[in-house]
């Protein structure tokens, strides 16, 4: 038996309080050796807003992100799309995982791989040159993926993710390998997705990147939730009326 295509659309901007719940994550638990990696994680996406999985490494960021994509199985607990369960085989047509530290074809160069994934997803000529504008790709291009630095190799794993049509992006460390002027700059690719209608969700160690890029929170620790929502949720939940996010997570952990 196989799984049907899931069918999508953009949804309109909206205030916050009136965008529907996209994806629910329902008890995720998941143990190696009978130690739980993840352990009855819960949590809501909205459409059109970018989420943050913050935590340090060894939180579970990555499990988490790989179990949500259906990339790994897991012992317990389900994935919703818009109330309905979502069978793995069905989330890629609905997400697309940009893991941390990949090289994908790392023998071809940067240019043919861009006009591959643009092939594969119907992508326009205009299209490509724009994501390569955007993440600043022409001094590459005719470089092999394996020969690019870690920042060029993030840029064009970020690019590769434009290109997609699927409604949810999910990157591991999308700010790995970039400095401060950098970042600042792939916080504004970031929000004009989300502000044409796209989710993303980010898995991030950093704090200060998070608290700055986010629209929701998620707060990892031990494979376990310890906070959800907005940074004035967050803020309430822990009576820390001007605390940032370190603050926070300190008072959760």
């Amino acid at each position: 038996m196989t799984d049907d295509p899931i069918v999508f659309a953009a949804p309109a901007s909206l205030p916050d309080e009136a965008r529907e719940i996209l994806l629910g994550v329902n008890s995720i638990t998941k143990c190696y050796g009978g130690e739980a990696a993840l352990a009855d994680v819960s949590f809501d996406i909205q459409a059109g807003q970018i989420i943050g999985i913050i935590g340090p490494n060894g939180a579970g960021k990555t499990t988490l992100l790989e179990a949500v994509a259906g990339i790994l199985p897991i012992d317990n607990g389900d994935v919703r799309w818009r109330g309905m369960p979502l069978r793995p085989l069905q989330r890629r047509d609905v997400m697309f995982y940009l893991p941390d530290g990949v090289r994908p074809y790392p023998d071809q160069p940067v240019a043919r791989i861009l006009t591959f994934f643009a092939d594969v997803y119907r992508r326009s000529p205009g299209e490509v040159g724009h994501a390569i504008e955007l993440l600043g790709l022409a001094p590459v291009l005719h470089k092999r993926v394996h020969s690019l630095s870690k920042g060029y190799a993030r840029r064009l794993m970020l690019a590769l993710g434009l290109l997609t049509p699927h409604p949810l992006l999910l990157m591991d460390e999308p700010f790995d390998g970039f400095d401060l002027r950098q970042v600042r700059e792939v916080f504004g690719i970031l929000r004009k997705e989300a502000d044409k209608g796209r989710t993303l969700v980010l898995a991030i160690h950093q704090l200060l990147d998070a608290e700055r890029v986010c629209n929701r929170i998620v707060l990892l620790a031990n494979g376990r939730v310890r906070g959800a929502g907005t940074l004035n949720d967050l803020r309430t939940r822990t009576g820390l009326r001007n605390g940032n996010l370190e603050d926070i997570f300190l008072a959760l952990t």
